[in-house]
């Protein structure tokens, strides 16, 4: 079985989706499934708006109509709403051809905040993407939930998962009598790490990754360390090391990075909106509340093993299964009209 997966984000890219798409590959496979990606590799690249620091493929219709031909699908999945996605799509309508979709990115809510677009806009942009699929793949319930009183359909679950094995905890952490906050993720304004960053926390802050925003973030907060990107052990080794996770983004659709802090014994501070409240047991595995500040506090004194029990509820073996029903169910089941989207 060969399923055509078409994605605007792909490496070197550093995101959730990226690193559902990485796991997604290796986990197929292994259920002697083969995926094939079409990605911004194949064309040429335009600076994004907004983002300079990302770039957009400008497909042509040559090259997607070859790459089907070459790689004979018997499904297609459609990742992303960007150029890639469109172009697709377009090709599989012409020829009156089931695909389905996910929807991983609250774009009207940040076109909202970055550009000044009104969200209503953006979601009738994206109800007219998705409306063609036979199936829109959604993480969580509380997406779902938010997507359907948006005026969508065709709603599916697709979990996501995480390595157990390299994010754990350590087993020879020592306290140093202060605590310590860390945020793990994408360094950019919709990230709205400046809550957590302005938060009245009793320790130290710790902030990873990298982004547009990192330059202006450590000339305003001199007091907070902030070390860059870091992957593999040197990333698993900070998760551990630290005493909670805090989350303030109000706008992910899931947030991978919950899971890897989960998986290393650490308790998560988060505000109780889509992706804390599906993936976060309040009280037990980490603590929601409007009050980051708050929030954050009460999170030391949760049990560790508590936060590692929740991240093992999640694997990416299951995630792929999950994907897969999907496409297979909702392709050869669910029939719709090219022209007009409706099922």
């Amino acid at each position: 079985m060969r399923i055509l997966i078409a994605t605007d984000a792909w490496p070197p890219q550093t995101n959730g989706v990226v690193t559902t798409l990485s796991w997604l590959d290796r986990e197929l496979r292994q259920l002697g499934v083969s995926p094939v990606f079409l990605t911004p590799q194949y064309f040429r690249h335009v600076p994004c708006p907004g983002y300079t620091e990302l770039a957009l493929a400008v497909p042509n219709r040559a090259t997607v109509e070859r790459f089907f031909t070459s790689s004979a699908p018997n499904f297609v999945h459609i990742v992303t709403e960007g150029p890639i996605g469109w172009a697709v799509r377009r090709h599989c309508l012409k020829r009156g051809r089931p695909f389905t979709t996910s929807y991983h990115t609250k774009f009207p809510e940040y076109a909202s905040r970055i550009l000044g677009l009104p969200e209503r806009w953006v979601y009738a942009l994206e109800r007219r993407f998705h409306a063609p699929s036979a199936g829109i793949m959604v993480a969580t319930a509380s997406l779902e939930a938010e997507l359907h009183h948006h005026g969508f359909s065709k709603l599916m679950r697709w979990s996501r998962g995480v390595d157990c094995s390299a994010f754990r905890p350590d087993a020879e952490r020592r306290s140093n009598g202060r605590p310590v906050f860390l945020y793990v993720g994408r360094i950019s304004r919709e990230k709205n790490i400046e809550a957590f960053l302005d938060a009245e926390l009793p320790g130290d802050k710790l902030v990873v990754g990298d982004g547009p925003h990192l330059g202006s973030l450590r000339k305003r907060y001199r007091g907070v360390t902030f070390t860059g990107r870091k992957v593999g052990a040197a990333l698993a080794a900070l998760y551990a090391s630290a005493d909670v996770f805090v989350f303030p983004s109000r706008t992910d659709t899931f947030g991978l990075v919950l899971l890897e802090a989960l998986a290393s014994g650490l308790p998560v501070a988060a505000y109780p909106v889509t992706g804390p409240v599906d993936i976060v047991e309040n009280g037990v595995s980490g603590i929601l509340a409007d009050d980051l500040a708050e929030a954050g506090v009460r999170a030391l004194t949760l049990d560790r093993r508590a936060a590692r029990a929740r991240a093992e509820q999640f694997s990416w073996q299951q995630a792929a299964r999950q994907f897969l029903d999907n496409v297979v169910t909702a392709s050869r089941t669910r029939s719709f009209d090219p022209g007009t989207g409706r099922g």
